[in-house]
């Protein structure tokens, strides 16, 4: 039996306009499997929230899934009725979204929030699940849980709230969580604990996490695998160690090469020079090619898909065996 959790094939994402058609989403392909955190990485704009989006069954309209295939196991979920979709989010699948304030309700109280979060997926009564309500805010590092559970969102801290939210990603015990930006507005101590709870939770709960971020420092500290993303696109794909030690794709390289270090003295970080294309004007051939400082004749007429290297999959054609950028 195999071990992954979820498959996106080919996913194509498109927002219709009035007079044209903008593809968000170009053919991203990726696993995610049971007891992993992928992390999905880029710049702005590089389609990562949108990718989690699509997965969940949350696009904005007029966005749409225009082509391509997502499996959760062995059930595909892309064509899924609305209602059947509302169904397996939260049971199997869970969000945690970027804001916390965005996912809690300032009106109720937090037991209130995640007793009708509990008792919607699995069946416990009232008592029963306010003490796993409970268990939850413990799991989650919230100190004297007992106590806390009656209070309302704004009685808690943001990092304190992102706790909350992520024991109610958790509440219907599901098997796979997209972590939206976590942490972005946290300081760094907080960052390691929210960190430390997603870790726990793959081993704990034996759930997959996709944890979308543009900190290559939570890329690095959190996640077994990394997927870089650069205008709707999968750049480079492959193991943690591998991607921060040796990125292959020009653009890994100018990611890596633009956080400071502490082991290597530098006098000057690396920058990649330009900015990441608009949706209505991405170049013909590699996306990437204005920007990219390895850039041959090739790049500018075919696009490359993710080749497969010693290293994982990049799509560039400096790896193409066959032929010469």
């Amino acid at each position: 039996m195999s071990d992954v959790l979820l498959s996106v094939r080919d996913l194509v994402v498109e927002f219709p306009k009035r007079k044209t058609l903008l593809t968000a989403l170009d053919g991203v392909s990726f696993d995610i499997h049971r007891g992993e955190i992928l992390g999905v990485v880029g710049e702005s704009g590089a389609g990562k929230s949108l990718t989690g989006a699509a997965i969940i069954g949350l696009l904005e309209q007029p966005g749409r899934i225009a082509s391509g295939e997502i499996w959760l196991e062995d059930q595909r979920i892309d064509q899924l009725p609305y209602e059947k979709m509302r169904q397996l989010r939260g049971k199997r699948i869970a969000m945690i979204f970027q804001d916390p304030l965005t996912s809690l309700n300032p009106i109720f109280t937090i037991a209130e929030q995640l007793v009708e979060t509990i008792r919607t997926h699995l069946p416990l009564n009232a008592k029963q699940a306010r003490e796993r309500a409970i268990q939850l805010l413990d799991e989650v590092g919230i100190p004297a849980a007992a106590k806390r559970v009656d209070d309302y969102p704004h009685q808690f801290s943001g990092g304190m709230r992102q706790r909350v939210v992520i024991a109610l990603a958790l509440a219907g015990e599901p098997e796979l969580i997209i972590a939206d930006e976590p942490t972005t507005a946290l300081d760094v101590s907080v960052q390691a604990q929210i960190i430390d709870v997603l870790k726990r939770m793959c081993a704990d709960h034996g759930a997959a996490v996709m944890l979308v971020t543009h900190d290559m420092g939570v890329i690095a500290e959190a996640c077994d695998r990394v997927a870089v993303m650069y205008a709707g696109r999968v750049a480079e794909i492959g193991q943690v160690r591998q991607i921060v030690k040796q990125p292959q794709h020009p653009y890994t390289q100018g990611l890596m090469g633009s956080i400071p270090s502490l082991a290597h003295q530098r006098h000057r970080l690396i920058q990649i020079p330009g900015s990441m294309p608009r949706l209505d004007a991405i170049p013909t051939g590699c996306a990437f090619n204005p920007r990219c400082t390895s850039v041959g004749e090739r790049c500018y007429k075919e696009r490359p898909d993710l080749l497969v290297t010693n290293q994982g999959e990049v799509a560039c054609w400096l790896f193409d065996q066959g032929g010469v950028a």
